[in-house]
């Protein structure tokens, strides 16, 4: 047994919508009866307009019908008279208000149902099988298709056992979910029974960034001043974060200017200790002298370098006596004078 799955209900929720648009706990069957009626009594109805798709939308007791068809002229009639006759028919079927829309098919080749629709009524009109899948092969791919693919099943040709033929040409990738592919089914009641038509068309790739695209433009005036008032008040705060952080930096400029003022500070050391080399060199023998009597005083300028250096360097006691001697002979030539 072969597990094939529908392409379209493989789809659904991905890139493609559903064809019924409610939702009921209690009567889903009834709703499901009701929908099944409504599009079985459509296609009976008008069988030349080429309806191939309705989609159904409920709110309460409210029904919307949306006909997709490649000849609204039929549909509508002349003033719209069969739409009214229409519209009150359904009403009988389903017990409910209705509400019609009908929109057109613009390219009735690139659509799945509608091809399968035109080749099997070649068939009950006894045209060769081949030569209608050839036809409308060719046509749709004319039309701008992809790939497409036709599969026609049963007794061909009046043939006592059924067969199948397949016909395909381009591409037509079924395990792709977001390969946009349009299936349609139908059949073909011939005199020698019924011949199953199915048909697939590949369209091209439904990409997640289209979908961003088309859904980012729809954006109200509120929404769109809302985001530049954010906009411009924080482009405000930012600048009052720089206003607050600009005094930081001047403050940190400050420190050149401490820098230049030790620079003076320097300069104005500098002679202070010029000045006090040769206050040093002067000041050592007037310390010197203070402790010294005022005849050693004399005559230490008369004493050598040589001698001058042994007295700084050795302690104050030692002075005293190598000196002691001079002030004895000192003191005894004063006496001298004085007696004489």
């Amino acid at each position: 047994m072969g597990h094939k799955v529908h392409p379209i209900g493989f789809r659904v929720g991905v890139i493609r919508g559903w064809d019924a648009k409610w939702y009921a706990d209690k009567h889903y069957v009834n709703y499901l009866l009701e929908d099944i009626k409504v599009r079985k009594a459509l296609r009976k109805m008008y069988p030349e307009a080429g309806i191939s798709q309705v989609e159904i939308d409920r709110q309460a007791n409210n029904v919307t019908l949306t006909i997709h068809t490649a000849r609204p002229g039929i549909l509508i009639g002349r003033g719209g008279q069969r739409v009214d006759e229409m519209r009150t028919s359904l009403e009988k079927l389903i017990g409910k208000k209705i509400q019609l829309n009908i929109r057109e098919i613009q390219q009735p080749e690139l659509d799945a149902y509608l091809v399968a629709r035109s080749v099997a009524d070649q068939m009950e009109r006894r045209v060769s099988y081949r030569r209608a899948m050839k036809q409308s092969m060719q046509r749709t791919i004319q039309a701008g298709a992809k790939g497409m693919r036709i599969r026609c099943a049963g007794r061909l040709d009046g043939a006592e056992i059924a067969r199948k033929i397949i016909m395909h040409e381009g591409r037509v990738p079924l395990h792709t979910i977001r390969a946009n592919i349009d299936y349609g089914f139908t059949e073909a009641a011939t005199v020698m029974g019924r011949i199953g038509v199915k048909v697939w068309l590949y369209k091209g790739d439904v990409l997640p960034v289209k979908e961003e695209e088309e859904v980012v433009p729809v954006t109200s005036t509120a929404t769109v001043g809302d985001t530049l008032a954010q906009t411009v008040t924080s482009k405000e705060a930012a600048v009052d974060e720089v206003k607050t952080e600009v005094p930081a930096v001047e403050t940190k400029a400050e420190h050149p200017v401490r820098r230049a003022s030790r620079a003076k500070v320097e300069a104005t050391e500098a002679p202070a200790k010029t000045e006090e080399t040769p206050a040093t060199t002067e000041a050592k023998p007037v310390r010197r002298v203070t402790h010294v009597k005022p005849a050693a005083a004399v005559e230490a300028p008369a004493e050598d370098k040589a001698a001058k250096a042994p007295a700084k360097r050795t302690p104050r006691t030692a002075a005293p006596k190598t000196k002691e001697p001079k002030v004895e002979s000192a003191e005894k030539q004063g006496d001298s004078d004085v007696t004489t």
